[in-house]
């Protein structure tokens, strides 16, 4: 593995060779800084151009989109192109659990690494705040009867940035009223399943943040009414936590390619990009700004196009589409402890996942190329599979050595993306417009994405589409959660399923974000952590550096 020469620079440096004044940076520290929001009022020029990275489904074998992300950056910036990274921050919930560290690997990780991981500038602790904030407030009021909202039907639960399946769901209030208050169930959701975090993520100002909290549908009265956050009287309080957390944070690569690290929403269960912030202030100050979204392109990318693009006005110029040879293979059949055996014709079987997301990422207009993240047991013949297949779809592909060799890895890729987004971008085309009602938006993502034959819509989910069009929710879009693991609501079917229908069993109106998740499968907003968590293997040495955390 290769490694930068050169120290990285402070990040006033970074920060200065954007064009980002002094008086804007908030320095944490001599390697990381927040950006103020008046750096985007004053950036010259016209924006850069947004390119997105996404990837197949998801295995154990790894896909390596975020290595991948940081890898193309490097590289455009090998060629002589001012590209700068716009990424989401990692949760401390995977990173303890069954994930770890997720700020990229080899030569194309992020610094300062286990900062970034764990702590950071303390964004995640503020959302985990302001949401706990709320949901105190809510008691409260409930407690001293100031309040007509039901306490059978409070929706507000409370939030904990880590995994811990113990807290799904919970009785609160024990005690009496002298000691607890009113008891009821409840339950804590992941950080990164936080309206807030939502909110955060899709906040252009400090002005937009506060009315979106506002907006946040707590629960019912009796009668069935809502009740919104705003009635609480604490969204003054509730901006002034998210005050500093709503400023986009600025890190490095490896190599010195400046990275917008920012917001960190789950795609499985939340619509799982970076802030539009970030997103804002990579493309003003580059000329071409690299993003993800979370998971694969049927999770990740179609909400970015369909939720934060269409909420944004953004309109990215390409989409780069991750695969590795060793999840071919696993969607081709073969089982994890033999991937490291050369099998052409494994690769062949899996490229009808890739195929299914090609075909998906067609619904949204723009140039797409597709990214063969090189292990090192790759064989020849098996990455020329791929490029064949490339190849008589039309599709540009370029094998990316980036884990070992960093930007340097990534030049071919650069090139292509460089050449794909040469002429003026088509319009932002989205899947479906706001007028469909709510279930055939869901009918839309499921066929046309999915590849599913049909949706059923049970009876609770069918009343709750029923009452969020009542109440003004039915022009909002939706949000899918489904598991990141299959194109089907079924994760244990790999590949490209077919003849499968897509099983909608709930309805949530995230109001405040913006959207109304449509719930499929087992999927829960609090993770457990697996039989052997990462965190076991985490330590400080006697230097006070962190090990085991990759």
């Amino acid at each position: 593995m290769t490694t930068p020469s050169a120290e990285l620079r402070p990040i006033a440096d970074v920060a200065a060779d954007l064009g980002i004044a002094p008086a804007h940076l908030e320095p944490y520290g001599r390697d990381k800084a927040k950006i103020r929001l008046q750096a985007l009022k004053n950036a010259a020029g016209s924006p850069g151009k947004l390119i997105l990275v996404s990837a197949i489904t998801p295995t154990p074998a790894g896909e390596g989109k975020t290595t991948t992300s940081i890898g193309l950056a490097q590289g455009l910036r090998k060629i002589g192109k001012k590209a700068v990274l716009a990424l989401r921050q990692p949760s401390m919930g995977p990173v303890f659990g069954r994930k770890g560290g997720a700020t990229g690997g080899g030569a194309c990780r992020l610094t300062p690494s286990d900062q970034i991981n764990l702590q950071f500038t303390g964004d995640f602790h503020a959302i985990t705040a302001a949401h706990n904030l709320l949901a105190a407030v809510i008691d409260n009021k409930l407690h001293f009867g100031e309040t007509t909202l039901d306490p059978g039907r409070v929706l507000w639960k409370r939030s904990l940035d880590m995994n811990d399946r113990a807290l799904r769901k919970i009785v609160i209030g024990l005690g009496g009223p002298s000691q607890g208050g009113i008891p009821r169930e409840s339950g804590f959701d992941i950080t990164a399943a936080s309206e807030v975090m939502a909110i955060l993520c899709l906040a252009d100002s400090p002005a937009d943040l506060r009315a979106r909290l506002e907006r946040i549908l707590i629960g019912y009265t009796g009668e069935g009414k809502p009740v919104l956050a705003g009635e609480m009287g604490v969204t003054g309080s509730l901006a002034a936590i998210l005050k500093d957390a709503l400023l986009p944070n600025l890190v490095q690569s490896m190599e010195g390619t400046p990275a917008f690290v920012h917001g960190g929403p789950f795609a499985n269960i939340a619509h799982g990009c970076n802030s539009v912030l970030a997103t804002r202030m990579a493309m003003a100050f580059g000329e071409y700004a690299v993003t993800e979204a979370g998971f694969a392109f049927d999770l990740g990318a179609e909400k970015f196009f369909d939720i934060k693009c269409r909420s944004a006005n953004l309109n990215p110029s390409a989409i780069v589409i991750v695969a590795t040879i060793r999840a071919l293979k696993m969607h081709g059949g073969l089982a994890l402890d033999s991937l490291t055996v050369p099998d052409p014709k494994a690769v062949e079987k899996g490229l009808d996942n890739l195929a299914a997301h090609l075909d998906a990422a067609k619904n949204f207009d723009k140039p797409t190329l597709v990214a063969i993240n090189q292990f090192g047991a790759d064989s020849p013949e098996e990455l020329q599979v791929v490029h064949d297949f490339c190849q008589a779809r039309g599709v540009p592909s370029a094998t990316a050595n980036v884990f070992a060799k960093g930007g340097e890895g990534a030049v071919e890729l650069a090139r292509k993306v460089v050449e794909a987004t040469s002429g003026p971008p088509t319009p932002l085309t989205t899947l479906y417009p706001l007028e469909w009602p709510i279930e055939k938006k869901i009918r839309r993502i499921a066929t046309a994405i999915y590849g599913a034959d049909g949706v059923s819509i049970l009876p609770a989910a069918e009343a709750k589409i029923k009452k969020a069009t009542r109440l003004g929710h039915g022009t909002l879009p939706v949000c899918m959660a489904k598991t990141q693991d299959s194109l089907s609501d079924n994760p244990k079917l790999r590949g490209r399923p077919k003849g499968h229908t897509l099983t909608v069993r709930d309805i949530e109106i995230a109001a405040g974000a913006g959207f109304v998740v449509a719930l499929t499968g087992e999927l829960v907003r609090m993770p457990g952590l697996p039989e052997r968590p990462a965190a076991e293997r985490i330590d400080v040495d006697e230097a006070g550096e962190i090990r085991g955390l990759t």
